[in-house]
């Protein structure tokens, strides 16, 4: 299949995408409705809006799935059979612990058992990050990654098209390390395709100021497969680099990942160092100190937009650089993810973006 037929293909399930997140917002009003009870959590949208762009995600994920089946080469062996039926089987409870939280609003234990069960799920269908060379700690390595990447971005989503921008990035950032058109690969192309697809269509109703949430339902979905997809095609990719070390493992992990790791740290950080429970909802998050710190939510999203597109660029930039000099490129993607991590932690520092926030939640 050419790459005009692949491009035509994602327009067509990108245009479902819209159509589905539009007849969406008008047919419900149900979904996410835990928007609107007495919380814990601090939301930054005191307006209620419909979390249901996760189920238009989970259709085109199926629908990509279903035509892969009708054109894929029967000459697959088990084992990459086995692994394409782990994300599928991961995708979906991802999909379903959400969709229940967002219905119900379930307890945050049910919601860490699924996503320890996401990552018991991927060793059993042997997707295992292979690091420390050492079973038991690659295992460990890999339950605690699924994990986190699911916490992290359902954490990040928390500002308008935010999470949406650098899901699409880290999933283009995948297509940019390996061939995508090989045919080992395939099944990956048309399910992360798909995704990209599904998650442009709904980045129309996403983008400040948005009309939609994705809610629990999407980024816990989104979560399970970009937790996936980092072990196939960052900590395991051995085509983008000669020598695939620790070292260069880290430095494209930490590249492709690098907003949500930031993040993520940045928050634990902060509220630990507050005597908070780093687990519980805020407006403490590096978008929200952007925010403070003087950028509209629209600007906060460019701000991301441009960090995304830089990490699939250097990672791009992988395949083609002399395998000889590849150590001094990877060297600078390490110092690229210190840095924005730097940025971003840094950002809750500053002087207006602290008092702003002291001075409405503590």
């Amino acid at each position: 299949m050419s790459t005009v037929s692949l491009f035509i293909i994602f327009g067509v399930f990108a245009v479902i995408s819209v159509l589905f997140n539009f007849l969406f917002l008008k047919w419900t009003r149900t979904l996410g409705t835990k928007n609107l009870a007495p919380s814990e959590e601090e939301r930054w949208s005191a307006a209620y809006k419909p979390a249901i762009g996760g189920i238009s995600f989970y259709i085109i994920f199926l629908v990509s799935y279903v035509v892969y089946l009708f054109i894929h080469n029967p000459e697959l062996h088990t084992a990459e059979e086995m692994s394409h039926l782990g994300m599928l089987i991961v995708v979906t409870l991802g999909f379903f612990t959400g969709l229940a939280d967002d219905a119900f609003n379930t307890l945050p234990w049910l919601k860490f058992s699924a996503q320890l069960t996401c990552g018991v799920l991927l060793l059993l269908f042997d997707i295992r990050i292979e690091f420390f060379e050492l079973a038991w700690a690659d295992s460990l390595l890999t339950i605690f990654w699924t994990v986190a990447v699911m916490n992290s971005i359902n954490m990040l989503d928390n500002m308008d098209g935010v999470t949406t921008v650098v899901s699409i990035f880290i999933l283009l950032a995948a297509a940019v390390s390996e061939d995508p058109l090989a045919n080992h690969n395939f099944f990956y192309t048309f399910i992360c395709g798909g995704t990209v697809a599904a998650l442009s269509g709904f980045l129309v109703f996403n983008w400040h100021p948005s009309k939609i949430f994705m809610g629990d339902t999407g980024s816990q979905m989104i979560g399970a497969l970009l937790a996936t997809v980092g072990v196939l095609f960052f900590w395991n990719n051995d085509y983008v680099m000669m020598e695939h070390t620790w070292y260069s493992k880290l430095a494209i992990v930490a590249t492709a990942f690098v907003i949500p790791i930031a993040d993520s740290l940045t928050v634990t950080i902060n509220r630990m160092g507050r005597g908070q429970s780093p687990f519980v909802g805020g407006k403490d998050h590096t978008t929200h100190h952007l925010s403070y710190a003087g950028l509209s939510d629209r600007q906060v999203g460019y701000v991301m937009l441009a960090i995304a597109s830089v990490s699939v660029a250097l990672i791009a930039l992988l395949r083609y650089v002399d395998p000889e000099f590849q150590w001094m490129l990877q060297s600078a993607l390490l110092v690229f993810a210190f840095l924005v991590i730097g940025f971003l932690y840094s950002s809750t520092r500053w002087k207006r973006s602290r008092d702003i926030f002291e001075s409405k939640h503590l």
